[in-house]
C-alpha cells in the first residue's frame, strides 16, 4: 500500500464518526455481571424504594458516573450470609470490571459497593454458596 492510500484509509477511518454509549447501557451490563454472581441479588417491589424486599431473582442497583471513556460505578447489593464479605466484594469488583470494559471498552477506574442486605444462606437454599 502506497503513501496517498495508507493517508485516505485514514481519512475515511475518521469520517466514519464515533460510538457514543450511555451511562445507562453500563449500569444494565454491570447489573447483570452482578445478578450472575450466585452470592449476591437485588432489591425488588415497592415504590421509591418504601417496601422493597431482598430477592436474589432481582439484579443489583447500579449507578455510573461516566467521564469521557472512564467510569466509577455504584453497586447496591445484598448477600448471602454467612459469606466472606471481603473476598465476595473483591470478586464482584474485579468480575464487573473485566466485563464492563471488556464489553464496551470503557475502563473502569472504580466500583463502589455498598451492601444494603444479608440474607441467611438456610432462607435461600436455591442458589451455590461462596466457597
Amino acid at each position: 500500500m502506497n503513501a496517498t492510500a495508507a493517508a485516505a484509509g485514514s481519512r475515511d477511518l475518521d469520517s466514519r464518526g464515533r460510538t457514543v454509549l450511555d451511562r445507562k447501557v453500563l449500569e444494565k451490563i454491570a447489573s447483570q455481571v452482578a445478578s450472575e454472581e450466585s452470592f449476591a441479588g437485588g432489591s425488588s417491589g415497592g415504590f421509591l424504594g418504601i417496601g422493597a424486599h431482598s430477592d436474589f431473582s432481582a439484579r443489583p442497583r447500579v449507578t455510573v458516573e461516566l467521564a469521557g471513556n472512564i467510569a466509577v460505578l455504584s453497586v447496591e447489593i445484598g448477600l448471602l450470609y454467612p459469606v466472606p464479605l471481603r473476598q465476595a466484594t473483591e470478586q464482584l469488583r474485579r468480575r464487573i470490571s473485566e466485563r464492563v470494559n471488556a464489553l464496551t471498552g470503557v475502563e473502569v477506574r472504580q466500583v463502589d459497593i455498598t451492601v444494603t442486605w444479608l440474607k441467611p444462606a438456610d432462607e435461600y437454599a436455591g442458589r451455590r454458596r461462596l466457597l
